[in-house]
Parts: C-alpha cells; structure tokens; sequence
C-alpha cells in the first residue's frame, strides 16, 4: 500500500457514478443529475468557486470547530437519534456480543514481528482493551499455548499516568533491539508522544530521548541518535501539519539543540519529509535516505553521502523504495522511466548501484546496466503488492488478477534474476509481514473471503514456507461460495469483482448486498477474511461484493492513475457499472443493494447518493471526506492534493465541484435513509465533514442518522470492545435497510 491514508484492515465500501468521462471532457448521460446541475444548481452551489466564494456558500462552517459549542450540540442530538434507532433494535445486543467476542477472543493469531532473539507481539482482549506489549521466543510461539512475557501493559500506564493510551508501535533499535522508542497516542489520534524504553529493564529510560506529541517522522541513527522530523518551531510544519525538515538529536540534548541534516521546502505536500534508515544483517548502516514528498504520490529521494551532505539521487518522481542490498538501491517506479537510454517499466522492480545513482546523469554509468538490472517487469493484470529485501534475496508479492502469488527473486553470477516461485494457497490475499536480515526470514500471511487467516515462516535461503499458526473459523463459512466476475465501465474497461454469496441464493434481485470498494491511494483489495461481516453479515443469509475499480492498485500503478484528479469520475462509473452489472445479473436490486465507504471511501459513497440515489438503499460513510471544496483546509487535508487536485486552482475547483457531495445535495431528490459516522479524535481526516453533510441532509429534510463517537481516532484501534459497538451499529442499520 502506497498510503498513509487509510488502514487496510478497514473496509471501504461505495457505489457510484454518473458523469461520464471523455475525451475533450464531462459528459452527460441523458437524466444524469450532474447535467441537471449545470441549468439548475442545487440551492447551495456555491456562486463562485475561489475559496472565498465556496465559504461564503457554506453555512455549517461551526461544525468545523472540532470541539465547538454548536458542534457539541450538534453531536449530542445527533447521536441520541442514532442510539435510539440502532441500539434499540433487537439485533444490536447479539451483534455486539458477537464482534467483541471476535475481536477480543484469545485464540486469533497474535500478530508478531522480530524483537531481538525473539518475538513481538501487541495484544488486546477483554482484559486488556488497552493491550498490552510482550514477546516470547519462536518455538515458544510455535506451541499451541506460547509463554509471553509482558513488556509494557498499556491500560495500566493509562491508569498510573490518567491519560487515554493508545498503542502505536515501536521501533527498536538493531541488532539488539534492547532500546525502543515507543508510540503512544492520546486517545487514538495520529500524532504520538515518542518516549525511549529499555527491554532489559522493562522500564522508560531516565532521562532517555522523549518527543512531545506531534507527527512525526523519526528512526534511530545509532544509539545515542535519532534522525527526526517534526515541529521545530513556527515555519517549520507544511500547510498540511507535516515536518520538511530533518534534523540529528544527540542523547542528552534538547529537541532545540538538535542539527539540521536535510530540509524540504514550506510548500511540499504529501506527509512529510521521512528519514531512512537501511542497515545490513550485522545491524551496520547501509545508507540514510531522506524522501522529500513534492505532492502526495511525487517525491525526491536524497542520500547522506560521506561528506554530510545530502545528495539527490536521479530517480523517477513517482517511486517507491524497497530496500538496499549491499552498495545496491532496490525500489519501484511508479511510472514509465529512462535512465541513460534505459527504460524501465512502471510498476517494475528494479535494482541499481547508489553510486550509479548519485552520479550527474550524464555521466556514463558507474555499473553498466541493462535488463539484468530488472527484477520483476509485470505481465497485463499483474502488479507488485509487496516486497521484502534481504542480504542476497528478494521476497515479494505479486498480485495476477487480483489474488496472490508469492515469488523469490535471487541474481545470477552471470546477470539477471532467477524468479522461484514459493506455492500458497490459490484464490488468496497472500501478504508479508516483519522481515529480519540478520535471520534471512520473513512473515507470510494468507487468507481468503472464506478461509482465515494463516501465519507462516518463509525462510529466504531455501524458500521454504513453514506453517506456524492458522486462525479458527469465526462463522460458518459452509453456506457461501465466492465466484469472480467483470462489469464493463462506462468507457469499456473491465472491473473486475468478487460475489461472496449463498449456494442457495435465488437469483431473484432480493439478496441483501453490500457492496465494498476503494477506489484510491493505490490501495489494493484482494479476498480478505473479514470475521466480523461473516458472523454479523453472511451468517444471516447477506451478500458481500468486492470491486476492484480503477483508484486502487490492484493493476498497478497505471489504475491507480487512471482515475486521479480530474479522471475521478471513473472510479464513481466503475462501480457503477458493478452496481448494474449485479442487477443485471439478479442477485440483488436497488431495493437490497447498500454501501460502505470510510476514509476516501467517504468520497466515494457520499458521490454515490448526490449521482445515483436510485441505485441502492443503504450507505454507511464513515469517517469520510465529503466537503471536496475545502477538504486542503480541514486538516489534513492538503496532503492529498496529489489525489484529487487542488480546488484553490479554478480549473481544479471546476472538476471538483461536478461531483463534490456537500455541495451537490438537493432537497428535491430522493436520497436513502444514510449513516454518517465519524469521531471526534480523528487527526487525519477531519470530523467537520461527516457533520456538515448530516446537517445539510437535516437542513433539507432528508431522515439520515448521524453519530460520533468520542475517541478512537481515524484507525478505530483504540479499543476492541468500543469497535465491537461500532461494527454492531453498522450492521443493525444495514440489516435495517437492505433485509427488513
């Protein structure tokens, strides 16, 4: 995954489309409400679309203030007609007592990563809704019951120190891994406190590096050094909130007397400028890397070189980087890309020297390369999903149709790069997880819509793939079958979808259907087990769809662009094109069709309504960009111009405005009864969203419902027990409005 944006773990759910997308521009399908549009705007249109205008058109802009009098208001009425609509059905109590009971049940795959000699391992139960930190060793892990020892206990720093706790991680330092700088956020948000903690002790160090909340972007040097990015002080943060600049902080010394290393600019998008750090399997530097992010997908890649200095390396705007192997970059391009006459495929992997790199382009190349400097090109319907990069090997997924396959990739003495194939399951989600140099293994992880989740050790030297835990079955997954089929999008390109559905559904239009998708970030959705939809969902004879549109990175990098800025307009037609294509195909109908979009997904479902209301009967848009007029005013929203261009520019604004929810909606037009949900703590994408579209729905008389919880932030990862109460109001309202 390509971006900050969004949580995997978290479906994203839409529908969508209207406009179709041509040649010279927009055009309108015959009753097309975007064409109603341009001879009858909705009444709060704005006039002029400079951000002065589309201001002064907007007359919720006090539910922007997060912690507002009107806003608190506005919430505190708002939720108790939500409550009282979703907690009081029936169906509320058994759904939650069934998510907690997933979320929190003892025997799910403890998720770990390597710590030292050991494991890692964050946990969270009921017991433990806060989690706790621990490890234990890998044949320890193998056991059926392993021996863990606490690290750190969450919910009781939370209680000792009277502050809302949440885990985010923690980078600990190689070889050892005995000093950690550990990530805690106050209820949930992105920004994180960073407070150095010793293994040994078990015990925050005395007088050990501690950053004050923000978001930052930091990692170990050695030691007794961290590079840091953060805020430094008035003109040191982008428009965005995010750090341009990188500086050195010994140990013992203030955040003020740290060294500046590497500066951006003011005006750069994106997340912010990052230190990298890659070492060998002693733990010994390899190289410093520092990515300067130009908008939120280009970027510049600079290297520490021996003198201190930073250098630009010559590498394509659009790149990922993978990893260093010995004196060699291994990285991505995420477009078509030439170096010296070379030209090199976007959505390739590619390995070539740093020297070669550094040196002015127009110097003759420090290591002759040609194709032996390719390691993976992709076939049509192919795309690179993951890569881990070791002392003498590659391990990496590769996506064929959307499913996984899982590849090592080792050179050759006489050039080029020997492909081994390593056998998982077919029809899968294949991911990796912690990778370790000094052990030459990596994680492996595979499931599908129908099949939990197994965790296995790939050992990289002989590409063996050995199981260490398989998660139970959490529904009965007997009574569906998954079948894969293709939509036809309005400009004749094939969407491709899953049904997960009844053997037994009749094909009649009736089947209760949520449709998933994405849709953006280069953000790809292959089969996933979601228990939690299975249990609440499947088991009470629902239909689940996944669509793989154009906006993710399911083809890579070319789908993903295919659908930016201007092109939005396709994603929304490519599901709907899936919309009709299941109509079409009579499992289900508007009637029991529904929707679920959060995050950009947000956009996505909230698009869906203004342009197409009659094709579904449900929408959950949670934590969601809606308001695409001013979204790079709330924060943080600038960092995704890159996305959806920048509607302070009047042609962008132009593009924007054709599919922009909160300014499309019309008192006139029948739209579904939607939940909007969000949360007070979220830091990344702002709450005054989901609050003005509720209001303006309130404002023209449509029945929606609207909650906001108070704490949880964008991730929903707070707490195991409050996300159960979140996955129960969900799907009361969905089984409310698609089965009732």
């Amino acid at each position: 995954m390509k971006s900050l944006f969004l949580t995997a773990a978290l479906p994203v759910l839409i529908l969508a489309a209207g406009p179709a997308l041509a040649e010279g521009g927009l055009t309108h399908a015959p009753g097309d409400p975007a064409a109603a549009a341009a001879t009858n705007p909705p009444p709060h249109f704005p006039r002029d679309l400079t951000p002065e205008g589309v201001r002064a058109a907007d007359d919720h802009l006090a539910l922007e203030e997060v912690d507002g009098a009107e806003a608190r208001a506005f919430v505190a009425a708002s939720n108790e007609k939500a409550l009282s609509a979703l907690t009081g059905d029936r169906r509320y109590e058994p759904f939650r007592q069934q998510a907690e009971a997933i979320l929190t049940a003892t025997d799910r795959i403890p998720g770990v990563s390597f710590l030292g000699e050991g494991l890692g391992n964050f946990w969270q139960d009921a017991a433990n809704p806060k989690g706790v930190w621990r490890r234990t060793t890998l044949d320890s892990y193998r056991t059926a019951q392993p021996q863990w020892e606490t690290l750190l206990d969450i919910d009781a720093l939370a209680k000792a120190e009277g502050r809302d706790w949440v885990f985010k991680g923690a980078n600990c330092l190689a070889p050892d891994e005995t000093r950690c700088l550990i990530n805690l956020s106050d209820g949930g948000k992105d920004a994180v406190t960073v407070r150095e903690f010793d293994l040994t002790t078990k015990t925050f160090v005395e007088g050990g590096f501690v950053i004050p909340e923000g978001k930052h972007r930091l990692t170990w040097l050695d030691r007794d050094t961290l590079l840091i990015a953060t805020d430094f002080g008035p003109g040191t943060m982008t428009e965005s909130g995010y750090p341009f600049i990188v500086k050195s902080l010994t140990r013992g010394h203030p955040l003020a007397h740290a060294t500046e290393v590497y500066r951006g600019q003011q005006s750069d998008g994106g997340y912010g400028v990052s230190p990298m750090v890659f070492r060998d399997k002693a733990g010994t530097v390899e190289a410093v890397l520092f990515s300067r992010p130009l908008d939120t997908f280009r970027s510049e890649i600079w290297a520490l070189a021996a003198d201190g200095k930073p250098q630009k390396l010559n590498l394509p705007e659009r790149v990922a980087v993978e990893g260093v192997m010995g004196a060699r970059l291994i990285f991505s391009p995420d477009q078509d890309w030439t170096l010296r006459g070379v030209d090199y495929k976007a959505g390739s992997l590619v390995s070539l020297p740093l020297a070669a790199l550094e040196a002015p382009e127009s110097e003759t190349a420090i290591d002759p390369h040609g194709t032996s400097d390719v390691i993976f090109a992709p076939r049509p319907r192919q795309s690179l999903q993951a890569v881990s990069v070791f002392s003498d090997s590659i391990v990496a997924v590769v996506a064929d149709n959307v499913v996984g396959t899982l590849t090592r990739f080792t050179p050759q003495r006489g050039g080029g790069w020997a492909a081994t194939p390593i056998a998982v399951p077919a029809n899968s989600a294949v991911g990796l997880g912690d990778s370790s140099k000094a052990k030459g293994q990596v994680f492996v992880s595979t499931q599908g819509f129908l099949t939990p989740p197994t965790l296995s050790l790939a050992d990289v030297a002989t590409g063996a793939l050995s199981e260490l835990k398989s998660a139970p079955a959490k529904f009965d997954a007997s009574t569906h079958v998954v079948e894969q089929f293709e939509a036809t999008s309005t400009d004749g390109t094939k969407i491709p979808y899953f049904v997960t559905h009844p053997k037994d559904l009749a094909m009649d239009g009736t089947g209760p259907t949520i449709l998933f998708g994405y849709g953006g970030f280069q953000a790809s959705f292959p089969p996933a087990y979601k228990p939690e939809m299975g249990k609440l969902w499947l088991e009470n004879g629902g239909v689940f769809v996944q669509a793989n549109i154009r906006g993710g990175g399911e083809f890579g990098p070319g789908w993903h662009q295919a659908a930016l800025r201007e092109n939005r307009q396709r994603a929304f037609d490519d599901f709907a094109a899936v919309a009709r294509d299941l109509e079409q195909r009579r499992i289900t109908s508007p009637r029991h069709l529904g929707i679920y979009g959060r995050s950009n997904g947000g956009v996505l479902t909230s698009v869906s309504i203004t342009q197409h209301p009659e094709l579904f009967n449900a929408a959950v848009i949670e934590s969601p960009l809606i308001d695409m007029l001013r979204y790079q005013d709330l924060p943080a929203g600038a960092s995704w111009i890159g996305e959806y261009g920048d509607p302070r520019i009047p042609g962008d604004a132009e593009f924007i405005a054709r599919y922009s929810a909160y300014q499309q909606l019309r008192p006139e037009v029948k739209y579904p009864r939607v939940y909007i949900t969000t949360n007070t703590r979220d830091d990344r994408v702002h709450p005054g969203h989901a609050r003005k579209f509720a209001a303006r729905l309130g404002d023209q008389g449509h029945d929606h419902l609207y909650f906001e919880d108070t704490a949880g932030g964008h991730s929903n990862d707070a707490d195991p027990v409050a996300n159960a109460r979140r996955w129960a109001r969900h799907y009361v309202y969905l089984s409310q409005q698609l089965m009732d």
